[in-house]
């Protein structure tokens, strides 16, 4: 069974930093990690970023200039550095993946 696990996930204080991880345990193309959302209890998933295959990226309004997508393709492994955190910013953040699947999610929680 293929899993696909996102790490990096902790407890920071505002103005802080992190860094995502996300690998899936198969090189099938489907299970290629593409891109982070986040979601807090109660609401629906939000689009954070994107790396598309031509290596441009997306980011949400709220993220723009403060988190950072990138992929190390050896390692088969996606990336979201997360500089100048905000309150904000406290969801549980999912992978997806090129065919649309998703990780368990990794949990960032920013303080005051």
């Amino acid at each position: 069974q293929v899993a696909l696990v996102e790490s990096g996930g902790n407890s920071v204080q505002a103005g802080g930093s992190l860094t995502l991880s996300c690998t899936p345990s198969s090189t099938n193309h489907c299970w290629e990690p593409v891109a982070w959302y986040r979601q807090i209890p109660g609401k629906g998933r939000e689009f954070v970023s994107r790396r598309l295959t031509n290596g441009a990226t997306n980011y949400a309004d709220s993220v723009k200039g403060r988190f950072t997508i990138s992929q190390d393709s050896a390692k088969n492994t996606l990336y979201l550095q997360m500089d100048n955190l905000k309150l904000e910013d406290t969801a549980m953040y999912y992978c997806q993946t090129a065919c649309g699947y998703w990780g368990r999610g990794t949990q960032v929680t920013v303080s005051s």
